[in-house]
C-alpha cells in the first residue's frame, strides 16, 4: 500500500463533502486539519466545523467517516472532531476564497 496514493484518494473523497451553508467542499474550506495513515491503513482524520454550533455538527463528521471508510484500501477510520484551533477564513484555500468572493 502506498500511503501517499491512499491519502490522495481520501482527499478526493473529502472534496465530495460539503458544508450545506457554504458552496465549497470541506477540504477547500480548511475543515480538515490532519490525515494520518498507519502501516495497517487505519486512518486518523482531524477535522473541525465552521463553528461549534454548526447545524451539521451531528451529521457532517459521520458523513466524513462513512465516506473515508469506503475508500478502497482504508481499513478503519478514527475521526477526531476538534474546535481548537478554531476555524477561520484564513484556513480556506485560495480556490475557496475566490469561490466565495474573498479575493
Amino acid at each position: 500500500m502506498d500511503k501517499g496514493e491512499l491519502e490522495q484518494k481520501i482527499i478526493a473523497t473529502l472534496k465530495t463533502c460539503f458544508d450545506p451553508e457554504i458552496p465549497v467542499d470541506i477540504w477547500e474550506l480548511g475543515l480538515i486539519y490532519e490525515i494520518r495513515i498507519d502501516d495497517d491503513a487505519n486512518t486518523y482524520v482531524k477535522m473541525t466545523l465552521t463553528s461549534p454550533n454548526c447545524p451539521v455538527a451531528g451529521s457532517l463528521p459521520a458523513e466524513v467517516r462513512e465516506k473515508v471508510m469506503k475508500v478502497k484500501g482504508v481499513k478503519d477510520v478514527y475521526l477526531d472532531l476538534v474546535f481548537d484551533p478554531p476555524w477561520g477564513l484564513e484556513k480556506m484555500s485560495e480556490e475557496a476564497k475566490l469561490e466565495l468572493g474573498y479575493l
